[in-house]
């Protein structure tokens, strides 16, 4: 695995480093010792998958707050998606600040999130699935997130939601 910085510190852009030969390829996805030593301290307890039948699905911006703030690590299993972060946490140097990538199925990339950053996708092919490791259970009443399109973080999608749930279209502009 290789590890690239992004804009919000602790978020990073995890690649795999595919052994490839005859019968196809072999990447490891997720190694604690290997987190550990890009100094990300992530042991998941719980994987999650998202399955979007339409293209322009939009999910998000969601997070849990405290005492069950989570990290997790994402990566698009199937189609392809506009992967987006949203640092809000309050005491950041990058508080407000937004950042995003194409996260697909052929690419091959993930996005680690840490704890206090949104997160949030829109699907960018029908059929497309994003699959999580993530370190705490889910917690409902920690369930929080800001709009998508809050004029505070101006996030530059790559189109309008075709779909997107109520609760997605409500969240206030700011945490």
């Amino acid at each position: 695995m290789r590890f690239e910085a992004t804009p919000i510190p602790g978020a990073m852009i995890v690649a795999q480093q595919p052994i490839s030969d005859e019968r196809g390829s072999f990447a490891r996805t997720y190694c604690r010792d290997t987190f550990a030593v890009a100094g990300l301290d992530f042991v998941p307890v719980q994987e999650s998958l998202s399955k979007n039948r339409a293209r322009f699905t939009l999910r998000g911006m969601h997070l849990q707050t405290a005492p069950h703030a989570e990290q997790k690590l994402v990566r698009c299993t199937r189609g392809a998606v506009f992967d987006v972060a949203v640092d809000l946490r309050p005491d950041s140097p990058s508080r407000g600040r937004w950042f995003g990538l194409e996260l697909s199925a052929d690419n091959g990339l993930s996005l680690f999130i840490p704890r206090g950053v949104a997160h949030g996708f829109l699907t960018l092919r029908d059929d497309a699935e994003v699959f999580y490791l993530i370190d705490v259970p889910y917690a409902a009443g920690s369930a929080t997130g800001v709009r998508w399109n809050s004029p505070v973080f101006a996030i530059a999608w790559p189109s309008a939601p075709a779909v997107i749930s109520d609760r997605d279209s409500q969240w206030p502009d700011d945490a």
